[in-house]
């Protein structure tokens, strides 16, 4: 399988409020030199505590905050050396679901307008056939009915709302999409539904996911392989069963020790309930 993301060296700083008139300037840096690998069709969980460095990795991976030092290539272009332009063009390729599927969908707008979003912003040139056949395809595809296009946020519940929200994702038709805690913002009853879903689409598109969690459970169910982050290093990756049945790094272990309920097995190939999580 071919390279889909490679993250090469990430540094990532902000610099904070000076305590005084006359003090030094201060930096605080967030991810330290970072580096990982995902495949075409493969899943990667990277799971941490708040404040870990996990939500920055996935802002650089997306382009929405640019990294002080290092590399992050896309389908093999450093996406930050790209012209804005180019920049553009190539985000039809990589698309990100976020933790609020309310917060991240405009209520003044109708579903078919939120989906189409993307398609007129990175895709200008296509037609208005070609654009309704392509939301009709992705309402379709997480399971919404035609007439939910002409519908608001508001009425929908959250469930559908994320499913809204990973419609809005598939339309450009990307290979990666980076996932920033899709689910944490559900009821537990529901969140086993949207990862099926997640990984029925994966499947059927060919999707490489590049998943960002706290929670351990969800993140060893649907991922190929896991990063554990730790104030914006890596201390632990492989393949995801291997680091839950027998981690070697004590901040690994303090984690899975914490975790409410015990997991079993293998990633599983669909969740029947959310009580497996």
């Amino acid at each position: 399988m071919s390279k889909i993301l490679q993250v090469q060296n990430l540094v990532r700083e902000y610099r904070l409020p000076r305590l005084g008139l006359f003090s030094k300037t201060r930096i605080l840096r967030v991810l330290h030199g970072v580096n990982l690998e995902l495949k075409t069709g493969e899943s990667l969980g990277v799971v941490g505590e708040s404040g870990s460095g996990k939500s920055t990795l996935a802002r650089c991976v997306m382009a929405i905050e640019k990294p002080q030092a290092g590399k992050v290539i896309i389908n093999g272009e450093d996406i930050y050396s790209l012209t804005s332009t180019r920049l553009r063009e190539a985000r039809k390729g990589f698309q990100a679901i976020f933790q609020d599927p309310y917060g991240s969908l405009d209520p003044r707008y109708t579903v078919k307008r939120i989906i189409l979003e993307p398609i007129v912003s990175l895709e200008p040139y296509t037609n208005h056939t070609e654009r309704m056949q392509r939301v009709e395809e992705v309402l379709d595809a997480v399971g919404l009915s035609k007439a939910s296009a002409e519908k608001y946020p508001h009425e929908f519940s959250g469930g559908q709302r994320q499913r809204v929200a990973i419609a809005r994702a598939l339309v450009t038709k990307p290979s990666l999409i980076v996932a920033d805690e899709p689910v944490s913002a559900l009821d537990v009853s529901i969140q086993a539904q949207v990862l099926n879903l997640m990984m029925d689409l994966q499947e059927r598109y060919n999707l490489s996911y590049l998943f960002i969690s706290h929670d351990l459970g969800v993140v060893r169910a649907i991922t190929d392989r896991v990063a554990i982050i730790n104030s914006g290093k890596f201390v632990e990756e492989g393949r995801a069963s291997e680091v839950f049945d027998n981690p070697q790094h004590p901040y690994t272990k303090a984690l899975i020790e914490a975790m409410p309920k015990p997991f079993s097995g293998r990633r599983s190939k669909r969740l029947v309930s959310a009580t497996q999580l």
